[in-house]
């Protein structure tokens, strides 16, 4: 998979902050930018991680998509 991640630097105390638009609040940090990038893939694998906990729905289940 392809992801855009956007860096940003940190003025106040240097090194960046890295964040996924395709994956809301999938973010991350790092003093360099090797470092934020290495740490928004582990991000990244984490969000995209299926959790045992996740509940699939029912067998009659409705799912509607709600536009605001």
């Amino acid at each position: 998979m392809r992801f855009k991640v956007i860096l940003e630097p940190c003025a106040e105390d240097g090194g960046f902050t890295v964040y996924v638009p395709a994956l809301p609040g999938c973010i991350s940090e790092g003093d360099t930018e090797a470092e934020a990038l290495h740490n928004i893939q582990e991000a990244i694998d984490l969000y995209l991680e299926e959790v045992e906990d996740d509940v699939l729905p029912g067998e009659h289940a409705l799912i509607r998509e709600l536009v605001l």
